[in-house]
């Protein structure tokens, strides 16, 4: 009898630990206060949910990040998270606030990638925001479009987002490396023409450096650039590739009449052929003239070769293609 007693008081302590971390539980999903001002939270493209759950309880936003993180679990949320911008508020519940950052957010995060052309960054911005492809390429500026990750409202218009890309490029081609690109007896036009080359041409800064030397010597002793990619901008959109960058330029191309094609006419070609990174801006400014090659070659893992004359070259590709 005193073993059966015993057994049913255990029992209702159990029952009685259970409903007071039953009430303890859910009021750790209660609303942090009864402040009903919102503030703007901000999540980052890619960012891990341990992070946003420990970016909310540092915006006092909610009162447990295990309880939030177990909730979102057991709702099968947490990785319908969105990133972008939200208003959220202290007296929303961690079950509002979970809601609201899994549906629509105010903002989005969009990537436009280095050396990309106005139209695959209107491509791009037509498929996240819902730009108009045309009326973006009537306002947007090729060479002028600085690359990069941005957040943009929702109720943004293409004029907006061309004014952004283009503040932003003002901000980074900065009177410093404007005054370097004078200082080699360029423009600051010809200095961007020459960078979104340079994108094109090559990837990590001391090969884009390598390259834009040698295209500014080659410029300097008035010989023809010879740059694949100003070809490759000339050609346009590819349909059998479904890009507007052709993989393999022909020798047949090379013949292509465009005041582009820097195989046939001399100098630079009259406008950016993509929009360059500060990188590239930056290998302009660092290049040097001097440089004893007026050739180079990538090879199909990336590599690259220097040649100071054309037989040189020749070698370079016959042993390395």
């Amino acid at each position: 009898m005193k073993k059966i007693k015993r057994i049913i008081w255990f029992a209702l302590f159990l029952l009685v630990l259970f409903f007071i971390f039953k009430f303890w539980w859910s009021s750790q999903l209660t609303a942090v206060s009864s402040d009903k001002t919102t503030q703007i939270f901000v999540i980052d493209k890619g960012e891990a949910f341990s992070k946003i759950v420990a970016n909310l309880k540092k915006e006092k936003l909610i009162k447990s990040p295990q309880a939030f993180s177990a909730l979102a679990n057991q709702s099968n949320l947490s990785s319908k998270v969105q990133p972008g911008t939200f208003r959220l508020s202290p007296s929303m519940t961690s079950r509002e606030i979970l809601k609201t950052l899994s549906e629509n957010p105010l903002d989005d995060w969009v990537t436009l990638l280095e050396g990309w052309r106005i139209e695959e960054m209107a491509e791009k911005l037509n498929t996240e925001l819902g730009i108009d492809k045309a009326q973006f390429l009537k306002v947007a500026k090729e060479g002028y479009m600085f690359p990069d990750t941005y957040l943009f409202p929702r109720d943004y218009s293409a004029e907006q987002i061309a004014e952004k890309l283009r503040s932003t490029f003002d901000l980074k081609y900065s009177d410093a490396l404007k005054a370097k690109i004078k200082a080699l007896g360029l423009t600051e036009t010809q200095g961007v023409i020459l960078a979104s080359i340079v994108e094109r041409e090559a990837r990590s800064l001391e090969v884009r450096t390598n390259v834009a030397s040698i295209l500014l010597k080659r410029f300097k002793i008035n010989m023809a650039l010879n740059a694949d990619a100003t070809i490759q901008y000339a050609l346009g959109y590819q349909n059998s590739e479904k890009s507007w960058w052709k993989k393999r330029v022909l020798y047949e191309d090379l013949k292509i009449d465009s005041a582009y094609n820097t195989y046939t006419h001399s100098g630079f070609p009259p406008a950016p052929i993509s929009n360059p990174s500060l990188s590239s801006l930056t290998a302009v400014a660092n290049a040097d003239s001097s440089t004893p090659y007026l050739y180079y070659f990538h090879d199909s893992k990336g590599n690259t070769y220097y040649g100071r004359t054309l037989e040189e070259h020749n070698i370079n590709v016959a042993n390395h293609r």
